[in-house]
């Protein structure tokens, strides 16, 4: 089982790995496009303004753009350390422990608009990059992915199951056949049910917890129901999808 989570925008500085190697990245099918984005942003970082357009900055955030700048030589981290926010508070994957948190490497994975896919231990360095930027003269990001992350995500998907926890754009990156997905909403007591916005993320960092360090082995989304209702969490299954139903 794989389960592949939503970046976020917020992304914790520095690191002590070494430089970006894009050679050292899974899923080597991405590089060409990897390096190119990379090249993209460097250069564009260079031009404050547009920078700011292109990424949807304020001047408050100009740091954002000094870490674009520094893509090839700013010290590295791995993908799941280097993320922040909501979801990874919930995740807390840090707190894991031996074979729980050998499970969780192997099965935790990012979507990323700069890297496309990164797997829990690929070391990456800070930067801003959204699912929704569109880069000077440059098609969507979403034009951009799917011809080379759609075969990746494809072959992936023959061979395990994938819990897809990605948000609407960064889904949009790329489809992927057969993958669990998975909706968060809100009950009230007349039975009522909205969609959950901001504690989405914290439901989606709790489910993705547990699957990633369970020792089972989910195979179906069946079996990933099974996962997060041991886990106290209170699920619906949709064919492929599962919804995660909390109290308003």
């Amino acid at each position: 089982m794989i389960v592949l989570l939503p970046p976020s925008e917020t992304k914790r500085t520095g690191g002590d790995g070494r430089p970006l190697r894009l050679d050292a990245l899974g899923s080597p099918q991405l590089n060409e496009l990897r390096a190119t984005l990379v090249d993209e942003l460097v250069t564009l970082a260079a031009d404050r303004e547009a920078s700011r357009h292109a990424l949807a900055l304020s001047a408050a955030q100009d740091a954002e753009i000094e870490r674009n700048a520094l893509l090839r030589t700013a010290p590295t981290a791995p993908a799941i350390n280097r993320y922040t926010g909501v979801l990874y508070e919930a995740l807390d994957v840090d707190s894991l422990r031996g074979a729980a948190a050998a499970r969780a490497t192997a099965r935790l994975t990012v979507g990323s608009a700069l890297f496309g896919l990164l797997r829990a231990t690929d070391q990456v360095p800070a930067y801003r990059l959204s699912a929704a930027s569109k880069l000077p003269g440059r098609p969507g990001l979403a034009k951009r992915w799917r011809p080379v992350l759609e075969p990746v995500l494809a072959e992936i998907a023959a061979a395990e199951l994938v819990v897809d926890l990605r948000s609407g754009a960064y889904a949009s990156l790329a489809r992927i056949p057969g993958a669990v997905c998975v909706d968060v909403v809100a009950e009230h007591p007349d039975g009522r049910r909205v969609s959950v916005s901001h504690f989405n993320k914290a439901h989606k960092g709790r489910l993705a917890r547990a699957l990633a360090s369970t020792r089972a082995e989910p195979d179906d989304v069946a079996g990933v129901a099974a996962t997060a209702r041991r886990a106290g969490m209170r699920v619906e299954r949709h064919d492929h999808r599962l919804t995660v139903v909390v109290a308003a």
